[in-house]
């Protein structure tokens, strides 16, 4: 039995349905009626739709529960978990390499749910620059770059249409500072919190600070909508994690280094950490994210030898697959990946997570979630159960599921696992 229902949540898909307000055309959700078996859904046409409710200057509309989310119900005893796998998009901007919507469009063909980081000043046009405000530089300062105000437009239209397909939108939050002496590792929590409301501000306030009064509104509340993110440069963690909770956050994948176990809690929220996992060919281990693969091979140059490029596109691609193996036939413990929208080495990295993406999604028992519904999925789980999930390590087999996901059991000393194998770990 799947421990996500089978019952999609069809909810009104309201302001991107039907419009009922000027300057808002008729739309559908992309994904139409297509099921999501790998997220654990059933999608159905919406049964209905509901009068927009703009929100603030009418960048943001209250349109309902998100279309497409599964439901989450707990274990049944004894049973083995699902192999959850969350493929999230650091940045999460559309440019010329249009490889928002192409990741979009890959997610529909396996049946997939990403989480995608927003970066906030993505949605603000260079010229309004000055309106960010980052803690210890000055106005508009930013290490990675303000989009062309085309790009501006095409990364609001592919945020809309992600979430409509019931992907999550978390926050990468803004100028991607990694400066040792004055980045985001340095940052107070004060400092965070500026930092967080004007990401959330940027995307609230999109059509004032754009002049796109012709498009739809974003058809979500982000400061409602946002649970979790992942911190620029993987710094500042502990620093974020008590403003994070206070503005309601549930998760946070900013860890680097995590092991591939169960997840716990840090300071109330879910640690949703990089993990190291296999890299073929070096006796260590690598972050599952595409720059740690760059830094591996290339020493973080984007432009490595064109020669070599075939083969670092392989050895990224079985690193993938090697984590994902390592937790799909032994502990089954959720496996994370996260990258960027980028063209290092010639585009070989988009290649292998996108070989890879198809080939774990081919395989049965798998679910292709995002952050946000692994949370609840989570959080619908018996605590006890999740307890014993916690003492398997990487490549730990369990002699029997039932010493882990059996309440009764789960509640007694575990037997010692019968036949399994454990992966050490650098």
């Amino acid at each position: 039995m799947s421990t996500f229902s089978r019952r999609g949540v069809v909810a009104a898909v309201a302001a991107a349905t039907t419009a009922a307000v000027s300057g808002c055309g008729t739309r559908t959700a992309s994904n139409g009626s297509a099921p999501r078996r790998n997220s654990g859904v059933d999608a159905e046409k919406p049964k209905g739709a509901q009068p927009l409710r703009l929100i603030g200057d009418g960048s943001m509309a209250d349109t309902g529960p998100q279309p497409f989310q599964p439901a989450a119900e707990r274990m049944e005893p004894g049973q083995r978990p699902p192999q959850f796998v969350v493929f999230s998009w650091d940045g999460a901007g559309e440019d010329k390499k249009q490889l928002f919507s192409h990741f979009r469009a890959v997610a529909q063909e396996v049946k997939a749910t990403m989480s995608f980081f927003l970066s906030g000043i993505y949605v603000l046009p260079e010229g309004k620059k000055d309106l960010y405000l980052p803690p210890g530089h000055k106005p508009g300062a930013s290490d990675i770059g303000y989009l062309a105000d085309d790009h501006v437009k095409a990364t609001l239209e592919q945020v809309r249409l992600a979430w409509l397909e019931g992907h999550e939108i978390g926050t990468h939050f803004n100028g991607h500072f990694c400066s040792p002496t004055s980045g985001v590792g340095t940052w107070s929590p004060a400092q965070w919190r500026s930092e967080l409301e004007q990401a959330v501000g940027f995307v609230a306030n999109w059509k004032t600070n754009t002049g796109y009064h012709d498009m739809d509104p974003l058809p979500f509340d982000y400061a409602r909508e946002l649970i979790g993110g992942r911190t620029p440069c993987l710094l500042g963690q502990n620093q974020l994690l008590p403003t994070a909770a206070a503005m309601g956050w549930k998760y946070d994948a900013s860890s680097p280094g995590g092991l591939q176990m169960w997840p716990s809690k840090k300071l109330g929220l879910w640690d949703f950490p990089l993990q190291s996992i296999p890299f073929p060919g070096h006796s260590f281990q690598v972050l599952s994210m595409d720059y740690n693969m760059l830094a591996n091979q290339t020493g973080g140059t984007p432009n490595g030898d064109p020669s070599m490029r075939p083969y670092w596109q392989q050895q990224s691609y079985l690193s993938y697959m090697a984590g994902f193996n390592r937790a799909y036939t032994t502990n089954r413990a959720p496996f994370f990946v996260g990258n960027h929208f980028e063209s290092w080495n010639g585009g070989i990295y988009m290649k292998s997570v996108e070989r890879a993406l198809r080939d774990i999604a081919a395989h049965p028992d798998v679910r292709l979630v995002s952050f946000r519904q692994l949370v609840q999925w989570l959080e619908a789980q018996d605590p006890v159960v999740l307890d014993r999930l916690r003492t398997l390590v990487p490549g730990q087999t369990p002699g029997d599921w039932r010493d882990y996901t059996d309440v009764p059991s789960a509640r007694r000393p575990a037997a010692q696992p019968q036949g399994g194998r454990v992966v050490a770990q650098t």
